[in-house]
């Protein structure tokens, strides 16, 4: 799996100046972010961390009702926007783009909204062209690293000489360098866009590559487009990503109208977008897009959440995809990877349909799993820990 072996993720906010990224994170955190309208605002990223929704947890409360409760997060980053040329360091570029290369996946923010008051850097309104101009800077980005990486292996192994398993391992270091340069420099591709072995995966995951990094495509359009989904972009750049980009989402939504939205309290904003949507004659309320971007980024990044439920707390923990039961119990506490014995766990639709623990266990549906089950999105779990033997 590309990308850091960690729960503990974030994902950054990336994109042209003057496109509404500070907006979208002042929406998506409820911070104080300066979000004037001129390039380079934000020139250090602010970070935040942001609840991930999850109508389970809301269920588990309902049959719980716990003292406490702990929803899994997403952590946000707002990085100022790139220009033409960041990869030769125009526009503060090298910064910004080590500011990218610190975070593990990507909201690609374009702006598809007319404005005379809000000025583009390029003095024109055309995502699919700011899509490309982000895209070229992260990748060209990549090139320059790896020039100068495969011509660093390549004298590394010249000095080893010939023989020896380390010899062989360093030789096998310099293949795989070599196929990402051929991806990313003479076919021009995202590294993610390709199929890689576990092995390369293992190499490739110390490069930190800007175009291995999932992306989320966020489409920034006035509030009316919104509410009446008739932004005449948006064809366009799904056309662009269905080409260049199979599969990867893209979410569009209203920044003016967010944040209007993250000045209010939950019963405002039920009201106010049921309000607007009849305004606009919709036969059915207008969601706000920020629950779904969200949960968009947390599942680019491979993250999954079980839960552990009582009176005292219901609380989803947040692992990665494929993660065992003992390293899934570490999250709670580092002692409980290695003084793991069990895991007691129930499926949530099971617990769901059956209304109580006892039932579950009573239709024989809680079961005891070893060090080699692998948690499932959604499971929850009770774990049995023995004792560490602690140095004195």
């Amino acid at each position: 799996m590309l990308g850091r072996p960690s729960n503990n993720l974030k994902m950054g906010i990336v994109g042209m100046p003057n496109i509404g990224k500070s907006t979208l994170f002042n929406a998506l955190t409820s911070s104080s972010v300066a979000a004037e309208n001129y390039p380079f605002c934000t020139i250090d990223p602010s970070e935040s961390r942001v609840a991930v929704p999850d109508t389970r947890l809301d269920w588990l409360c309902d049959l719980y009702k716990p003292k406490l409760t702990t929803p899994a997060n997403l952590t946000v980053i707002d990085i100022a926007g790139l220009v033409k040329g960041a990869a030769e360091g125009e526009g503060l570029g090298n910064a910004f783009l080590a500011n990218i290369k610190a975070v593990d996946g990507i909201f690609h923010l374009c702006r598809a909204f007319e404005s005379e008051d809000v000025v583009h850097v390029e003095d024109s309104v055309d995502p699919v062209r700011d899509l490309e101009i982000i895209h070229e800077e992260l990748r060209l980005k990549d090139e320059e690293f790896l020039t100068k990486q495969l011509e660093a292996k390549k004298k590394e192994v010249n000095r080893m000489g010939k023989g020896g398993p380390t010899t062989q391992a360093k030789l096998d270091e310099l293949k795989v360098y070599e196929q990402v340069y051929e991806c990313v420099v003479i076919e021009e591709a995202d590294v993610r866009a390709k199929e890689w072995s576990a092995e390369e995966v293992d190499v490739i995951n110390t490069m930190q590559l800007l175009t291995a990094k999932p992306v989320v495509y966020l489409c920034n359009v006035s509030e009316e487009e919104y509410l009446r989904n008739s932004n005449s972009w948006i064809p366009k750049i799904k056309e662009w990503i269905d080409k260049f980009h199979p599969g990867d989402l893209l979410i569009p939504y209203s920044g003016q109208l967010e944040a209007e939205l993250a000045a209010m309290t939950i019963a405002e904003r039920t009201g106010y977008l049921k309000d607007i949507s009849n305004t606009h004659g919709l036969p059915n309320v207008m969601p706000s897009a920020m629950p779904s971007i969200i949960l968009a980024g947390y599942k680019a990044l491979r993250l999954i959440n079980y839960f552990t439920a009582g009176v005292d707390e219901v609380r989803a923990w947040t692992i990665r995809q494929g993660t065992k039961a003992p390293a899934a119990a570490s999250v709670i506490h580092s002692d409980f990877e290695k003084a793991f014995v069990t895991a007691e766990v129930m499926k949530f639709d099971d617990l769901k349909v059956l209304g109580s623990e006892n039932a579950v266990k009573a239709a024989g549906k809680s079961m005891q799993k070893g060090r080699d089950y692998v948690v499932e999105d959604g499971d929850i779990v009770y774990f049995k820990a023995g004792r560490t033997n602690k140095r004195k």
